[in-house]
């Protein structure tokens, strides 16, 4: 794995999060986090005394380059939030000058720079370019890098309906630059959460804009509510929870559970919290919502069942090191006789890593898509 940025004659140790479930192909960085870097310390130098807010920091790159200016960095990511921390740290880089926020966030000061990575959910984009319509004007430098395929002409219609006139760099090294100058010509709305309903019964989900599914029901997590374990009188968590349709439902149908409700997303938490408050009357009381990478933050003691939908990305990355974790951790946390019960799309290899890490596993349900498997803690 390549740890060693090297830019103008600086040098960073940078790994992604965590280090040791990483491809050792892949590395903390990418080519527009070098672009974005070189243009500013080419154009402006690395002196800076204004505010800057730093967007969608993958791994803590930029944070850590730009650490010294006192940043507000704004990420979803609680992974990402914790590579920087790491990062920082691997660097002897002050983490006290860096104020992390998550897109909740409402700044409360004008600001004179902005740096922002492209996401990969547009309506994440759309949300942050919204929250900073007041706090940026004419003489506030906006600058964006993305790969050239995540860059379209949708994305500069975003910059401009929001912000301002927008232009793009060449493209190098299949990146490229945005540059906006915000006109300060009046404030645009910020689209709400967006909104579905569930069946039987039914709730009213609602998403932030970086929630997984946020359009409609899941058809993975349609499947998985289908054949839900018995959860009377249990402790439950929902393992990547994301808007919490599935934990919602266990509180419904047995009013003696408990769930938390557990998401990398700040997002995602946010929504799940709002979604067991919207639609059951005692929810909150039986519910617990906790950020997390996997179950490491998780101290609640053991539980009786997990259910877990895992993600098979890590930002633009297909990984299975997610699965792996949620896996591990979930044996971790079980209590013995306890049960880990997932669904996945029939090709990834869960059987094996279930087998391996239980014992075995037995196959609940199955369709031509996805396969619903439970391992039980001996």
């Amino acid at each position: 794995m390549n740890t060693e940025l090297t830019l103008a004659g600086r040098t960073l140790h940078l790994t992604r999060y965590p280090t040791a479930a990483q491809h050792p192909s892949l590395q903390a960085w990418d080519a527009a986090d070098e672009l974005l870097i070189n243009h500013v310390v080419e154009t402006y130098g690395e002196q800076f005394n204004g505010r800057c807010h730093i967007y969608n920091d993958d791994f803590g790159a930029l944070g850590c380059w730009f650490a010294a200016w006192q940043t507000d960095w704004v990420n979803d990511s609680f992974v990402a939030r914790q590579a920087l921390q790491a990062n920082l740290d691997a660097n002897q880089l002050m983490a006290a000058e860096v104020n992390c926020h998550d897109p909740l966030w409402q700044p409360a000061s004008p600001v004179d720079r902005v740096l922002i990575k492209i996401p990969k959910t547009t309506a994440l984009l759309e949300h942050q370019l919204a929250q900073l319509q007041p706090w940026v004007g004419p003489e506030t430098q906006i600058i964006a890098a993305g790969k050239v395929k995540a860059i379209h002409t949708s994305t500069l219609k975003l910059f401009e309906r929001y912000l301002g006139p927008t232009t793009t760099s060449l493209a190098k090294k299949k990146a490229r630059l945005i540059f906006c100058t915000p006109t300060a010509s009046g404030i645009v709305p910020m689209p709400p959460p967006t909104e579905w309903y569930t069946d039987n019964p039914r709730f009213r989900i609602s998403n932030h804009a970086n929630v997984f599914a946020r359009q409609q029901l899941d058809i993975g997590a349609r499947f998985l509510l289908d054949n839900l374990p018995d959860c009377s009188g249990q402790r439950i968590i929902d393992l990547g929870c994301g808007n919490g349709v599935l934990g919602l439902h266990v509180l419904a149908q047995w009013p003696d559970s408990r769930v938390t409700f557990v998401d990398e997303s700040f997002m995602a938490i946010a929504s799940a919290r709002d979604n067991v408050t919207g639609n059951l009357q005692d929810g909150l009381q039986r519910s617990e919502f906790l950020v997390s990478n996997c179950l490491e933050q998780f101290s609640g003691g053991q539980v009786d069942r997990i259910l877990c939908n895992p993600p098979f990305h890590q930002q633009n990355t297909i990984t299975d090191h997610i699965a792996d974790q949620m896996f591990a951790d979930a044996r971790q946390h079980l209590r013995p006789g306890g049960e880990l019960r997932i669904i996945g799309n029939r090709h990834l290899d869960y059987p094996a890593k279930l087998k391996r890490l239980f014992g075995g596993y037995t196959v609940v349900a199955a369709n031509r898509k996805f396969s619903i498997l439970s391992a039980i803690k001996r």
